[in-house]
């Protein structure tokens, strides 16, 4: 079995998909999200993602969605492909962090951006417009949330990011706080604890990592309301959209919530890892898949 992550290749891909077969073997692809969507490429960029998805698809053995919502796309938009789909999920876990407020590393973090535990939203993803920085940020705003926002992102020499200055002038807020990225995995789980809530703005694409990450670690989760996003919060988030007041409202109304609230809401968050995201479950699927 060759398995390919993503649609990258697909005008090439039958001559490959041939030899394959030749050799006994068979091909399988993970479409990964809607890539042709996504705003950072070029017209001509997007059209070549949408055609390449398109001849995966009529030529792979087996796709392997990650999402629902991307297998239905897949059977009902090439459908004259009779496309044979499987849904298997991407994973995560509950496991706490092994840090402490007291390790080294979360002292220095905290400090250096001036952040207090439980005292910040958080926004954890890459820097493009698909993922809803411009509502979030211009939501937040509005509110009259005393938190702060933090967003961990890269944004170094990135137009976008001087773009949405210029349009929401956050750097007149003090509450909203850039802090760059975060590669170690255990600081990263810590700081996602011990955030107030997430804010999840993701529009294009699957099952996202850094959702279900958010699931396992953090209480109250704020999702864009779209098919990928609530097939996986589903009652243990709370949803928006890109209206003028959604956001705003909901972080308005959070505040006013107490422990048992914020509680019920994390174990429900937690439920939906163990129930359908543990990467034992998505472990012994691949294995069914890839044994049969």
């Amino acid at each position: 079995i060759v398995y390919i992550l993503a649609c990258r290749i697909g005008p090439f891909v039958n001559k490959y998909v041939k030899q394959v077969h030749q050799l006994g073997g068979q091909v399988f692809v993970n479409p990964d999200g809607h890539e042709w969507m996504r705003a950072k490429w070029f017209k001509i960029v997007r059209e070549y993602w949408k055609l390449s998805e398109a001849r995966m698809v009529k030529h792979a053995d087996l796709l392997i969605c990650d999402s629902v919502n991307i297998e239905k796309y897949i059977q009902s938009t090439y459908s004259q492909y009779n496309p044979q789909t499987t849904f298997i999920a991407y994973g995560s876990d509950i496991r706490p962090s092994l840090l402490t407020k007291n390790s080294m590393k979360v002292c220095k973090w905290f400090k250096k951006h001036k952040v207090r535990e439980k005292e910040y939203f958080l926004i954890v993803g890459r820097f493009v417009p698909e993922n809803n920085y411009e509502t979030m940020i211009k939501e937040f705003m509005k509110s009259n949330v005393k938190k702060d926002l933090v967003i961990i992102t890269n944004v170094e020499h990135n137009q976008f990011f001087n773009d949405l200055k210029e349009k929401t002038h956050f750097n007149q807020d003090q509450r909203i706080k850039f802090v760059g990225t975060v590669y170690d995995s255990e600081l990263l789980k810590y700081i996602r604890e011990n955030a107030f809530g997430y804010l999840h703005g993701h529009s294009v694409g699957g099952t996202n990592p850094s959702l279900l990450e958010a699931l396992g670690s953090t209480k109250v989760n704020l999702l864009y309301n779209v098919g990928f996003n609530k097939e996986v919060g589903k009652d243990a988030a709370l949803y928006w959209d890109k209206s003028s007041g959604s956001l705003s409202s909901i972080l308005n109304k959070i505040q006013e919530m107490n422990v048992e609230q914020t509680n019920a809401l994390g174990e429900k968050a937690k439920k939906r890892i163990i129930d359908d995201y543990s990467w034992k479950s998505i472990t012994e699927k691949y294995n069914k898949v890839f044994s049969a």
